[in-house]
């Protein structure tokens, strides 16, 4: 194998298969990546077991190939290697089968290859009923509902974004059972069949972080246990989890006592502010009070003190209530809204919070409320 290489290039192609690097895993091959050379191009391919992720860089003006071939690089030395040296091309070539040379114009590395019949066969197969979504809107889908999942590996289904698609409509789902985020998406096209299945929050905030943000549809491939996500020269496979997420649909309540409209942006901070002097950094308790155009948000703590803030607000009629709930789950909730305006529903003071943008209803999001007494 011997080629010459724009860094920038293989640089932008070795940080996105490296998040598929772990360094706890016990097959020791696998914290290598794995170049394959041919005439078309060259495929790098990185595996931890639980997601998969490969690369394609066609044959170009930024690339010159002198001899096909394949092999493992330690894939913490060489993305090292690359990101540190300053030369716009880079040389690769393999001698002996299982030594590489890595060199410029005034550097030369010599690194131990592996072989590259001990990489496990990775299966990164495409399906033929595809399920084509907007790239953008699938970026926008997991920022507004991952934060929602739990970490609590005892109930691993709710580690996962639960995906439901049925006709053209894709509804994901998460939860950590304090609260629930729902994103509902209408596809261009209506599925071939309906789906209904979990995929690791953490795999896919992964994912989310190597896409680029252009225009072109993003290919959803989904098999038994598996989903391969296919994007121009991009393939990011993970696993799914095995088990019936809860059904979520019964949760959400119907018939509030009273909704009200806020500016999104000053709700947020008025909830931080709040929140500075509560003393239990995992609740951090903050409470509303509506009455009239007014919402009164405060908290306190017996060894800090306490705060008050007023905010005006647009209300759908007179009703007063009082609610407590967890300012972290709150602001994640506003957070993750693109919309200017919130609608905030209340249905009594034991009873779920539920926030809405108030120009966008496909972005849902429930809170529950906490007990002060």
């Amino acid at each position: 194998m011997k080629l010459k290489i724009k860094k920038e290039i293989l640089l932008e192609s070795l940080n996105k298969v490296s998040k598929a690097i772990s360094t706890k895993n016990l097959i020791p091959i696998l914290s290598g990546i794995k170049f394959e050379l041919n005439n078309n191009g060259l495929t790098l391919t990185a595996s931890d077991n639980d997601i998969t992720i490969q690369t394609f860089i066609p044959t170009n003006e930024d690339m010159t190939i002198e001899k096909e071939g394949s092999i493992i690089i330690q894939g913490k030395y060489i993305l090292d290697i690359v990101r540190k040296l300053p030369d716009e091309f880079i040389n690769i070539e393999v001698i002996d089968e299982l030594k590489i040379i890595i060199y410029t114009e005034n550097s030369e590395f010599n690194l131990n290859g592996i072989n590259k019949n001990e990489y496990p066969n990775i299966s990164l197969e495409e399906s033929k009923k595809i399920i084509y979504i907007n790239n953008k809107v699938f970026h926008s889908l997991i920022n507004q509902t991952s934060f929602a999942t739990s970490a609590d590996e005892s109930r691993p289904v709710l580690t996962g974004i639960n995906f439901k698609i049925v006709g053209d409509l894709l509804e994901c789902n998460a939860t950590d059972s304090y609260r629930l985020a729902k994103k509902t998406i209408k596809l261009d096209k209506i599925a071939d069949e309906n789906y209904n299945f979990v995929v690791p929050s953490k795999n896919l905030i992964e994912f989310n972080k190597i896409l680029d943000f252009g225009e072109d549809d993003l290919e959803m491939h989904i098999f038994n246990n598996k989903i391969l996500f296919k994007y121009n020269n991009l393939l990011f496979q993970s696993r799914l989890i095995n088990g019936n997420y809860p059904n979520t649909s019964n949760l959400w309540p119907t018939d509030p006592i009273l909704s009200f409209t806020a500016n999104l942006d000053e709700l947020y901070n008025v909830i931080d502010r709040a929140s500075i002097l509560t003393s239990d950094k995992e609740k951090n308790v903050v409470t509303f009070e509506v009455s009239g155009d007014t919402l009164l948000v405060k908290s306190s703590s017996a060894e800090i003190g306490r705060v008050e803030e007023k905010m005006k607000i647009e209300k759908d009629n007179d009703q007063e209530i009082k609610i407590s709930f967890s300012a972290k789950y709150m602001m994640d909730a506003l957070k993750s809204f693109e919309t200017n305006y919130a609608k905030i529903s209340l249905f009594g003071e034991i009873k779920p919070i539920i926030i809405r943008g108030k120009e966008d209803d496909t972005l849902e999001q429930l809170v529950l409320p906490i007990r002060t007494y």
